[in-house]
């Protein structure tokens, strides 16, 4: 099972899209235990949403999906129902 997960930096008002096989043990990695990329520089990260998929191939389709403009905007649409930054 593959999971894509958007992510929510409340601190910097920032998102990530993303999928994984273990999320659990991606968030530890987001939040605690990476050293180099992107997401170290804005922790602490929350997760918005997710989604299952069977297959890895099914999962990179929604998260190329997600990180199109349009994909984007779902996902602020998510942050601000869930945080009320209405």
């Amino acid at each position: 099972m593959f999971k894509v997960y958007a992510l929510y930096s409340p601190g910097y008002h920032k998102i990530y899209i993303g999928f994984s096989s273990d999320l659990e043990s991606r968030m530890r990695s987001h939040n605690e235990l990476g050293t180099k990329g992107w997401t170290i520089k804005y922790r602490p990260w929350e997760i918005v949403f997710t989604e299952s998929f069977a297959s890895k191939s099914e999962a990179m389709k929604r998260e190329r999906e997600l990180k199109t403009a349009k994909g984007r905007e779902y996902v602020w649409e998510q942050v601000t129902l869930k945080y009320n930054l209405i």
